[in-house]
């Protein structure tokens, strides 16, 4: 494929394939793609136009199956696509023996460009920047050859987590540049960092062939069993207000030479904000990609403060983008919170959920795009990750499309096939005439077209391969994510100031077990037992040894208790299945739990309790290390590195170490230049450390801050914002600001 390129004196560069048989139409010494191939210039071929009015020449012209090809978000697609969850082929054949490319479209990506319209792709893995670039190009040539030629409009989840093992040098680029995890990112308190992040993930998403970002999540993570904890800013409104600005305004705003119009151009990404109306309060921090965390609670009737991060922060940007162009609703029923309809559905289902709050008083008009899968079936067991048509089981695939349109959502995720959406489009004319279905399907086009006409895609969806591969992973994107991360590291203990520890001491680091797990898809992932941290960068610091008598001092590395809230084995002994979802590493009792769950459905158990019910966690291994390590030193210090994707009971081994670092996703280089005193902690706890499980039971799952919070041997409170540096506990500009928002609510 062979693209060429066409330069406008003060406009924008065409690009266009050879082959999709786009030409070139000249008026006034300026020039247009012919997308349409009519030989004329259509308003939405004219870059002189306003994106609106491009949108909506081009949404009249547009039949309901194109359009409905525009509402679906395709399913989890790996380049190639072999690596993916769901392989594809090539040419009937497998990867491996098709003899194709990795740039090369699967049969499957093929048939629902071609045969479906889609125009939205959900990307996860890539080989490599060069061949999601190439890929990019071949997709882009097939659908401008088609119809309206229409660009794809390419997305990711976010893609910029570290990898411990990796070394970090100066000057040294990567694969993509390596940030800590959003929590990581909250824990620095910096809205400058994350709107930096946004800045430079933006570009390495473009160059990619990337246009949209399934990110930030910003529901606020009122319950601390949340499994998704981690991918948020934390538990607190101002805090996650302001780094949700930040965090958009630093994906969607290009400027210079790169901005088009209205802070939108060739370095934005459009920012799909999630979950609207919040998902941080399932109950009992279950969480709802499965039957059994379906329910959002609000014991606490704290409902509108999950809505600040999204009508204070995602929809009131302080860039010229104004607001996050699309929003995704979470799976969850949010129980018993329709004030208009009194409806228990999933929230895309809601019409006074999606319609009369957000698009109605907050006067959200971007897109609003469905999480994966909602409209496929629910398995037969409520632990079996597949579809969630959670409230809304008894109605047929098509009328679920229905009920998600009229509830004014513009778009499917997880959904390649058009045909249930022509279907709900019928329901439709039905009930309300040709007319009025055809003006509703427009108003979701223009939609979704804006985020495509706004970002240049109209006039040039191409890349040049060899520069991509120099923007994504460059030395300095690398530079800035690695000082990211030391900043968001947090020093939670420091014990007559045993840290730093010079280099050239001995360490002694001992082999953590890893117990049997199972991936969200089942797939079980077998035990091991192997060093955490990476020993070759551990030597670049320290002697390492494996005999505790040798050694000056002790690393730990652990992370926090896991578990799901459902145990198989508990079905099947007669019980209901449900079970605590603790925070501590010992075998706990749940004697504080409530009586009575506050949701529950016919089609399973109407009482999710699990009072006075045990649960232990896989990693109750990670407290024996930790108290075995202390034994075999002796006395000498040890030092735990805690690897936190949500709160944890530290009570069960505080006492017995001498400093703790909790770290949310950092390169092993980074926990290392901490502990040798290269570079000082600065990073603050973006959520409390519960004292113990009873606070736990007892908070609401929709109230943040309200836990008793740990009290370390020191004297110092692990509350929200508290962290160390050399001289002790952190009082700064952070703290005053954001501490002094929590006592004021």
């Amino acid at each position: 494929m062979s693209t060429k390129y066409v330069k406008n004196e003060g406009g924008p560069t065409l690009g266009y394939s050879t082959e999709s048989g786009v030409g070139i139409i000249e008026i006034d010494g300026k020039y247009f793609k012919d997308l349409n191939k009519d030989g004329k210039l259509d308003k939405y071929e004219d870059w002189r136009l306003s994106p609106e009015e491009r949108a909506q020449d081009l949404a009249s012209k547009m039949s309901i199956e194109q359009i409905a090809g525009l509402m679906l978000y395709s399913s989890h697609q790996a380049i190639p696509a072999s690596k993916g969850f769901f392989p594809g082929t090539f040419d009937g054949k497998p990867f491996d023996e098709s003899g194709a490319e990795p740039s090369d479209l699967s049969d499957q990506q093929k048939d629902f460009l071609i045969n479906d319209d889609l125009r939205h792709v959900l990307i996860t893995t890539v080989e490599s920047p060069e061949v999601a670039a190439k890929w990019n190009n071949n997709a882009q040539a097939l659908v401008e050859g088609i119809g309206l030629g229409i660009p794809i409009n390419n997305s990711s989840d976010p893609r910029h987590a570290s990898v411990a093992s990796a070394e970090f040098n100066a000057g040294a680029g990567g694969a993509i540049s390596m940030w800590p995890e959003t929590l990581g990112l909250a824990a620095t308190f910096d809205p400058e960092i994350v709107k930096e992040f946004g800045e430079i993930a933006s570009k390495e998403y473009r160059a990619l062939g990337i246009a949209t970002a399934l990110s930030p999540q910003i529901d606020l993570a009122t319950d601390p069993r949340w499994m998704r904890f981690n991918g948020t800013f934390g538990e607190d409104p101002k805090l996650t207000t302001d780094l949700a600005r930040s965090y958009v305004d630093g994906f969607q705003t290009s400027d210079g030479e790169n901005e088009i119009k209205d802070g939108w151009g060739y370095d934005s990404v459009n920012a799909m904000v999630k979950h609207w109306p919040g998902g941080g309060s399932g109950e009992a921090g279950r969480d709802a990609h499965w039957g059994y965390g379906k329910y959002a609670v609000y014991p606490g009737d704290n409902f509108n403060e999950h809505l600040i991060p999204f009508t204070e922060g995602a929809f009131k940007l302080s860039g010229k983008t104004k607001m996050a162009s699309a929003v995704m609703p979470y799976y969850t029923i949010s129980y018993n919170q329709d004030e208009e309809n009194n409806e228990n559905v999933g929230n895309s289902y809601n019409k006074y959920i999606i319609q009369t709050l957000l698009r109605q008083k907050y006067g959200y008009d971007g897109v609003v795009c469905t999480d994966w899968m909602i409209t496929a079936d629910e398995p037969e067991s409520v632990d079996i990750f597949a579809g969630k048509s959670w409230g809304v089981e008894h109605l047929s695939v098509a009328e679920r499309h229905y009920k998600v349109l009229m509830a004014g959502v513009d778009q499917f995720g997880g959904n390649n096939e058009a045909g249930p959406i022509i279907e709900a489009y019928q329901m439709g004319v039905e009930e309300y005439g040709e007319e009025y279905m055809r003006k509703r399907f427009e108003e979701s086009a223009v939609r979704l077209l804006l985020n495509i006409f706004r970002l240049g895609l109209f006039e040039n969806p191409y890349l040049v391969s060899e520069k991509s591969a120099e923007i994504v992973g460059n030395a300095n994107f690398m530079k800035k994510g690695y000082e990211a991360q030391l900043k968001s590291l947090v020093l939670l203990k420091n014990q007559e100031n045993l840290l730093p520890i010079q280099k050239g001491k001995t360490v002694y680091i001992p082999q953590r077990y890893i117990a049997e797990g199972r991936s969200w898809f089942g797939h079980v992932i077998p035990e091991r037992l192997e060093y955490p941290i990476n020993i070759d960068i551990v030597k670049n610091y320290y002697n390492v040894t494996d005999n505790p008598d040798e050694a000056d001092f002790a690393i730990v590395a652990i992370s926090n208790p896991e578990g799901a809230g459902f145990s198989r084995e508990d079905l099947e002994a007669g019980e209901t299945g449900y079970v605590p979802i603790s925070l501590q590493y010992k075998p706990y009792k749940a004697e504080h739990a409530r009586e009575q769950s506050i949701t529950g459905d016919s089609r399973e158990v109407l009482d999710r309790n699990y009072r006075n019910k045990m649960f232990i966690p896989p990693n109750t291994t990670d407290l024996d290390l930790v108290l075995e390590t202390k034994k075999a030193m002796k006395g000498k210090p040890v030092i735990v590195s805690i690897l936190l994707s949500k709160p944890a009971v530290v009570e069960e081994f505080e006492k017995d170490v001498n400093a703790i670092i909790s770290n949310f996703g950092v390169q092993d280089q980074a926990l290392l230049d901490i502990i040798s005193g290269k570079s000082e902690p600065s990073g603050l706890l973006p959520m409390q450390m519960p004292a113990n499980m009873k606070t736990v039971e007892e908070q609401f799952e929709d109230v943040p801050h309200d836990m008793e919070c740990h009290i370390d041997s020191e004297g110092n409170t692990y509350d929200f914002a508290f962290g160390l540096n050399w001289q002790g506990v952190i009082h700064d500009n952070r703290t005053e600001r954001y501490k002094k928002a929590k006592l004021e609510k």
